[in-house]
């Protein structure tokens, strides 16, 4: 099966709607950028291999949209996504890397970060070239341990670093610009000695250009999403943050996916 945003996102609607849980906004968000990395930008031929791309789903609470991207590349089977958020199950609401194709176990908002730096310094000093990728949320840009990675893999010019800025404006309670206003984003990731470009974070093809240019220094992609992408009644909604599908909300949703497959 082909890892693609629309793939992703069927999968998160209908393994959310089935375990009745929320952070389904969060995972929409993310389905564009997830199937860029996991189709055509991070080198993982197998996920045990010591060289590999690493990548950290710093926002943790979206890690349905990454169990789909595992299951859509062969790495876990439609049997084991069943299992979302069931007993005795790896794949819960945050991911956990006894699960294979998870580096780094996140929930913990602004850690992410962190965890990268080590991983990109790791390989510096293992004179490795494989790249770490962290997806973290624009809300974690409130967080100041991110600021201490930044600064910290900027000093140490990890060009072998690359964040996507999930920047969709929504955390858990409110507008991110309302909570914390961190504008212009872009600008400060600059003022920290990093190489920062702005993209349509549901383009594809601009966001596979931003991730694969090279870079002298640590690379930001302030990737402008919309939470709830897809689904109309979810997009821009803060609500859906956490708030799980009723069943007649879940059969608009998929036909909604439906229609917007359906050529024009």
């Amino acid at each position: 099966m082909s890892c693609t945003p629309t793939a992703i996102r069927r999968l998160v609607l209908e393994e959310a709607k089935r375990a009745h849980v929320g952070h389904i906004g969060s995972a929409l968000s993310v389905a564009d950028v997830l199937a860029v990395l996991y189709s055509d930008v991070l080198k993982i031929a197998d996920p045990g291999d010591p060289d590999r791309d690493r990548f950290i789903l710093s926002k943790g609470h979206a890690a349905l949209a990454l169990y789909a991207a595992l299951h859509l590349r062969g790495w876990l089977t439609r049997q084991q996504l069943t299992t979302y958020c069931g007993d005795d199950s790896h794949l819960g609401v945050h991911p956990e890397n006894a699960l294979r194709g998870v580096d780094f176990s996140t929930g913990s908002l602004g850690q992410g970060l962190s965890m990268g730096v080590g991983a990109a310094l790791a390989a510096r000093m293992q004179k490795s070239a494989r790249r770490v990728y962290v997806l973290v949320s624009d809300a974690e840009c409130n967080e100041g341990s991110l600021w201490e990675a930044v600064m910290f893999a900027a000093h140490h010019k990890l060009a072998n670093l690359i964040v996507i800025v999930d920047a969709n404006n929504q955390q858990a309670l409110a507008r991110t610009s309302e909570v914390l206003d961190i504008n212009p984003l872009a600008a400060r990731w600059r003022a920290f000695n990093w190489r920062a470009e702005e993209v349509d974070g549901h383009d594809p093809p601009g966001l596979k250009a931003a991730l694969t240019t090279d870079s002298s220094q640590p690379k930001v992609i302030i990737a402008k999403t919309l939470c709830g992408k897809g689904v109309d009644y979810m997009e821009g909604q803060v609500k859906w943050h956490y708030w799980p599908m009723s069943p007649d909300e879940y059969a608009s949703a998929v036909r909604q996916l439906a229609q917007a497959e359906q050529p024009a």
